[in-house]
């Protein structure tokens, strides 16, 4: 027997700057904010299916998790957004316009298959790829 594994449901991602954060993901990426719980300390924002939880390290649930990220490590090594069409020209004025500099756009593989993606570092140091549809 095999788990039904539909997709990402959601990450989490410790912070240090929610204002940072929020600037990022929801005004440059183009996430909603969903629903926030301050008495736990915790900001959900949808990210097409799934939800991106931002969890500030000085809040309830953040005290929780020992030190913030830094330098030294990371909550994670990269997520995936998923994007449909795929315009490079287009994202790339947009993420600059929004003083976001991004990496050269390379063929990955992906849950769909191959396709374009670009990474890029959201302001506390996690790594976003940013991937566009399958080839053909």
């Amino acid at each position: 027997m095999s788990l039904p594994i539909r997709g990402l449901d959601h990450l989490v991602l410790r912070i240090r700057d929610e204002k940072a954060m929020l600037a990022f993901y929801v005004e440059a990426l183009g996430c909603v904010l969903e629903k926030r719980q301050d008495e736990l300390g915790l900001i959900q924002l949808r990210a097409g299916a799934a939800l991106i939880d931002l969890v500030p390290v000085d809040g309830p649930l953040g005290r929780r998790g020992g030190p913030p990220p830094g330098e030294e490590g990371h909550n994670l090594d990269h997520f995936c957004l998923s994007l449909a069409p795929f315009d490079e020209a287009a994202i790339r004025a947009h993420l600059a316009a929004h003083g976001i500099t991004a990496g050269e756009t390379q063929r990955r593989y992906g849950a769909e298959g191959y396709g374009p993606s670009i990474y890029l570092q959201d302001p506390e140091g996690n790594t976003v790829e940013l991937k566009g549809p399958p080839e053909g």
